[in-house]
């Protein structure tokens, strides 16, 4: 009897303890829950990124006759068509957008990291009121801000010029929070204070010290930028009248909307809108390892 009791206790073969003929314990399967949630995420997000390439090969034919994901011959039909409409002004659409996104990133990243830093280090009357605006301004949606911005530039006579544009863009409240959050993480007052013992004037301190310390921030907070005027639609929309000022994204939206009395330019919005991408696919790319450098790697090279 006893021997027996013992053979009924032991697990079955090919299985775990605590578990019903092999089947994984439940807390391996709901660890799983994140992962395929992720998953379904990407797919969802990775999916039109996938009918975008697979279209863009596909010619006007071939567009609406064959399997959405089943590659087409009409690539460099389309790239050629694309580079050839209405003199190139495609190419002068993206020559705008690398414009307004480069300059207006950089002015933007150069702007948060001034006001970050003073924000993070420098103690004086009314910094935290400063700093709660700015984060009302990250609650504020930019479609809010758009009609009142137009007004002021107006005034101004600026608008329909690059300016109207790249203006708007340089202060972002987002970035300063960013830059300031990072700051007050990655530059010790130690350090700061280090500085101005040795004489250093302020200037000298945050270019030569603190800067270096907050490189991958800025890197992250230029990302941002340059993604977000990229992409940016309404502003330009409203602000430009002279199509040859154009971004990618407007420039597209007109063709997009002379494509429902001429089907032939759908083929040439998919074309445009695929190479509108790879420029940020290349930035990521390009500046991604600048945020695995250490917090202190600038101020020990300086």
């Amino acid at each position: 009897m006893s021997s027996l009791a013992v053979s009924q206790a032991e697990p079955v073969a090919g299985t775990a303890p605590g578990t019903a003929q092999g089947r994984p314990p439940l807390r391996r399967r709901i660890a799983l829950i994140p992962t395929v949630t992720l998953f379904l995420g990407a797919v969802y997000c990775l999916l039109p990124v996938a009918w975008v390439v697979i279209a863009a090969t596909k010619s006007g034919s071939e567009l609406f006759s064959t399997f959405t994901f089943l590659p087409g011959t009409g690539f460099a039909d389309n790239f050629r068509d694309l580079s050839a409409y209405r003199d190139g002004v495609y190419w002068s659409w993206m020559g705008n957008s690398a414009l307004y996104a480069g300059l207006g990133a950089l002015l933007s990243t150069c702007v948060s990291a001034f006001s970050g830093f003073a924000l993070a280090i420098y103690r004086f009357r009314g910094r935290e009121t400063i700093f709660n605006v700015l984060l009302a301004g990250v609650l504020m949606p930019p479609v809010i801000l758009a009609i009142p911005q137009y007004l002021l530039l107006a005034k101004a006579d600026l608008t329909d010029s690059y300016l109207s544009v790249l203006l708007p863009q340089i202060l972002s409240p987002y970035g300063v929070y960013l830059a300031r959050i990072y700051a007050a993480a990655a530059v010790p007052a130690d350090v700061v204070e280090a500085g101005r013992m040795d004489g250093a004037s302020e200037w000298r301190i945050f270019t030569r010290i603190a800067l270096p310390m907050m490189i991958p921030g800025m890197v992250t907070v230029f990302l941002f930028q340059f993604v977000a005027i990229w992409n940016n639609f309404l502003l330009p929309y409203i602000m430009i009248s002279d199509d040859e000022k154009f971004p990618i994204t407007l420039g597209l939206f007109t063709l997009l909307e002379q494509g429902a009395n001429t089907p032939a330019l759908y083929t040439l919005v998919i074309t445009g809108a695929f190479l509108a991408v790879l420029p940020l696919v290349a930035l990521f790319l390009v500046i991604q390892r600048f945020w695995s450098l250490d917090l202190l790697s600038g101020a020990v090279k300086s």
